[in-house]
């Protein structure tokens, strides 16, 4: 009779509880991005290896898993320094916004955050509105006050108006939709994003010198051709 061999079963991955929960975040990172919210966790347990009770364990509901995507995929990855980037004076303006961009979509402009943010606007809205909350509260006054800078406007104190800031999200928005083109759509893009944001910001300045001091006009006060802009301390 012939011997039997036996078979040797290949160990469980033993990890941390924080590891465990890392893992199961990246991974709903990935299944989200690919199938939706509306995706089931049976579903991503069963890619991940893991069982749904243990899944549960670590989030115990599929909102709260929603909930710290979302905290991990936009506002982890936003960076408070960025602004510090934007409001350095000592470096042209042009020069600044490229900076800003380049470290900008290298953090957001990912495969995983674009979809992920094109599903939540389908989904659930609420997400997506916290995200443009932070932008409107944190980058964009930043924004627009460097463009006033930019274009002489004497008082940078003035509070931001919402003309400003739809102004500024010309550029901002035009940047996002080559992202969403190429990471949604699949189009394949035949200028690197750096090429496209360098002329997009050229062709947004050249337009903010015309235009912008005339959104502000009945507002803040603009400098007189010749007059040094008013500096003030920033807010």
């Amino acid at each position: 009779m012939p011997k039997q061999v036996a078979t040797r079963r290949t160990p469980r991955e033993r990890l941390s509880p924080a590891e465990r929960e890392q893992r199961i975040v990246e991974g709903a990172i990935a299944y989200f991005s690919e199938a939706g919210f509306a995706g089931q966790t049976r579903e991503l347990s069963r890619r991940l290896g893991v069982t749904q009770p243990l899944l549960y364990r670590y989030f115990p509901s599929k909102q709260a898993l929603i909930e710290r995507v979302y905290r991990t995929v936009f506002e982890g990855r936003w960076n408070p320094q960025w602004l510090d980037l934007l409001r350095d004076r000592s470096r042209p303006l042009r020069e600044r916004l490229i900076e800003f961009y380049r470290q900008y979509s290298e953090a957001t402009y990912r495969p995983e955050w674009i979809r992920i943010y094109m599903h939540a606007g389908l989904a659930d809205p609420a997400l997506n509105r916290r995200y443009i909350s932070l932008i409107r509260r944190e980058l964009m006054p930043v924004y627009c006050r460097e463009l006033r800078d930019y274009c002489r406007v004497r008082d940078d104190k003035a509070p931001v108006t919402g003309e400003e800031m739809e102004f500024a999200w010309n550029l901002h928005g035009g940047l996002f939709y080559y992202a969403m083109r190429r990471d949604v759509y699949q189009i394949r893009m035949e200028v690197d994003f750096m090429d496209k944001a360098a002329y997009a910001i050229d062709t947004f300045l050249a337009g903010a010198k015309i235009t912008y001091p005339r959104l502000l006009a009945a507002r803040v006060p603009v400098a007189r051709p010749g007059q040094p802009a008013k500096r003030t301390s920033r807010a």
